[in-house]
């Protein structure tokens, strides 16, 4: 049993690597407290790892990452929409198209994590962060979403959310890491977020 649970993505896309597994990882494996669990990036086998590692390690706390290519800050998500839109295959070649990540699920999940007070704490500690409002329509966003449906139906003691960290090349994964742990102790230790922001 670990109190935390973080997870990161496979690599995709013709990438050999991807940041937001190394990163997880890397917090793992300083931590007695966190034990990270690569997900596949694959629409038909992510949600299925995703709750069998929940199932096995029964944490307190679930924080998924993924990697945003485009982005140069760790961006904490605050909501996860029912909808699936592939914009390029997954690694098993599926690339499903405006379908939803739960058939009779709602349209969209709020994060439990304190975006707010995350973002604040990690760029206190000079790395870069902003709250995002969209995860995309890929396999982030539908193990975001499939992460908060399955705490809102099977795991309701749990608090969880999803952060994406910049590809390699915007931020040193070092900096992803320590913005992930920085994650993982502003969620254990704050439970109300201040107020948002204005867009």
């Amino acid at each position: 049993m670990s109190a935390v649970l973080l997870t990161g993505f496979t690599p995709f896309d013709a990438a050999t690597t991807n940041p937001s597994w190394q990163a997880a990882s890397l917090v793992a494996s300083r931590r007695n407290d966190t034990v990270a669990v690569e997900l596949p990036c694959a629409f038909g086998a992510a949600l299925p790892a995703l709750r069998t590692a929940i199932e096995r390690h029964r944490p307190a706390l679930v924080v998924c990452s993924g990697v945003a290519n485009r982005r140069r800050e760790v961006t904490p998500e605050r909501v996860a929409i029912n909808v699936i839109d592939a914009r390029i295959p997954d690694n098993a070649g599926v690339q499903p198209v405006d379908v939803p990540v739960v058939e009779t699920g709602p349209a969209a999940y709020f994060s439990t994590l304190p975006v707010q007070a995350v973002v604040a704490a990690i760029r206190s500690a000079g790395v870069p962060a902003a709250v995002s409002f969209t995860a995309g329509t890929y396999v982030c966003n539908q193990v975001f979403y499939g992460l908060m449906h399955l705490l809102a139906t099977d795991f309701p003691e749990l608090r969880g959310g999803f952060v994406h960290v910049p590809a390699e090349s915007e931020l040193a994964v070092e900096d992803s890491a320590k913005a992930l742990a920085i994650a993982v102790d502003t969620a254990r230790s704050v439970t109300t977020d201040p107020a948002g922001t204005l867009h």
